[in-house]
């Protein structure tokens, strides 16, 4: 789901070699509108849920293509929330994958409910829906399918399936707002999409924030009372909820940057079709050696060559929330960036089925081969838009140079 750590936000001025992020650069670019938008919060003293919040659960419903948007604090709490309204208890089964970010199958367990793992397609990292039908039984509630990395999982066999058996299927979209599937935007396919606005993200606040959107207006109703205990009319609960309410100052900051970030993920996709590139010519996609292989973009029709083993897919749009590779001796690879003062990360080293607090669902080594196979070989290289030809240069050629001298 992806509210893991953003990493020390540095400035290229601060110091040698390229940041995984730097956070500094784009609240450079947009500071003075930020800071009046905290102040007006402030002049006005409406920190709880609000104006701000309104404007903002409006834009991005409007954003992604849904009926209603319902801020939350925290893409932890989106899921939460989605799993609540669609009342997943003890007992009950979550379809989801393995590889993805603790929260993911967190929550369900939060409920008492049981996570499903459906091992991932090896090209996309997201949940082959080939694998989901035989995970489903009588006691299946829910699919939660993840967009993992910011490319869309394969929905419609998905939706197709779900649909025949009356399940819903809840959107990770934690790292996918804006990301396009057949022209259809992450969180509008589903019966709910949730997505975290954790500093990180393509669209980051100064802190934790979420959000759930819905085309059902009941859902959306049940979402609203969820985020406050459960409460429509004040100390009056039908339900039990959370206090799962979004800050004002943090909408306030989160509409500033929504009005920026098409162009902001225009830039990540630009640094990754040079990354394409610099690879290209440094001779590391040679298929006969596999040293490296790219991240798969399946481009909107009409807007270049697919980037990846794959023809292009109408429709479809990767935002890249991160640049992920497969590589040959992975940690040696981070270790010799590191030590060179390049960011780098690895999401994620251990697969949900073998992490120790999941160990009574009884997980073992080999039971899904391609997540496995994913937590041992993928990096995440910079590719936030500020990022600029120059220094992804610099860490082509010093992952060349890490190969070329092996």
């Amino acid at each position: 789901m992806g509210s893991e750590m953003c990493g020390k936000s540095v400035s290229g001025d601060e110091a040698a070699g390229v940041p995984l992020l730097d956070l500094k650069a784009q609240y450079a670019s947009i500071r003075s509108e930020v800071n009046e938008a905290v102040r007006s919060v402030c002049e006005s003293q409406y920190f709880i849920l609000g104006p701000e919040v309104k404007g903002l659960e409006q834009e991005t419903a409007a954003y992604c293509g849904s009926r209603h948007a319902v801020g939350v604090s925290s893409g932890t709490d989106a899921l939460l929330a989605a799993l609540m309204a669609c009342r997943v208890g003890p007992g009950d089964e979550v379809i989801t994958t393995p590889y993805t970010f603790f929260a993911t199958a967190g929550c369900i367990a939060r409920l008492g409910a049981v996570p499903v793992f459906a091992d991932i397609d090896q090209v996309s990292f997201n949940i082959d829906p080939n694998l989901i039908e035989e995970s489903i039984t009588p006691k299946t509630r829910a699919i939660l399918p993840v967009h993992l990395y910011g490319q869309a999982a394969d929905m419609d066999p998905i939706l197709s399936l779900a649909g025949a058996r009356g399940i819903p299927v809840i959107e990770d979209a934690a790292q996918a707002i804006g990301t396009e599937y057949k022209s259809r935007r992450a969180g509008s396919m589903g019966q709910m999409g949730c997505f975290s606005f954790f500093p990180s993200k393509n669209l980051g606040g100064f802190g934790d924030g979420g959000l759930v959107t819905t085309g059902d207006d009941e859902l959306a109703v049940r979402l609203q009372e969820l985020r406050m205990h459960g409460s429509e009319k004040k100390y009056y609960h039908h339900v039990v909820g959370g206090n799962f309410r979004l800050d004002a100052l943090q909408a306030a900051v989160l509409r500033v940057k929504l009005r920026y970030l098409d162009g902001w993920t225009e830039g990540r996709q630009q640094n990754a079709a040079i990354y394409n590139g610099l690879f290209a010519d440094a001779g590391l996609l040679d298929p006969e050696r596999a040293i490296i292989s790219l991240p798969l973009e399946s481009p909107v029709s009409g807007s270049g060559s697919p980037r990846g083993d794959q023809p292009p897919v109408a429709g479809h749009r990767h935002i890249y929330n991160q640049y992920v590779i497969r590589c040959q001796r992975r940690d040696e690879l981070r270790d010799h960036l590191q030590g060179l003062k390049i960011g780098c990360d690895i999401y994620y080293p251990v697969p949900l089925h073998l992490q120790e607090c999941f160990s009574e669902l009884g997980g073992q080594p080999g039971q899904f081969p391609a997540s496995e196979l994913a937590a041992a070989q993928t990096l995440a290289l910079p590719i936030f838009p500020e990022l600029g030809r120059q220094r992804i240069e610099t860490v082509v050629r010093a992952i060349a140079d890490f190969y070329r001298n092996a």
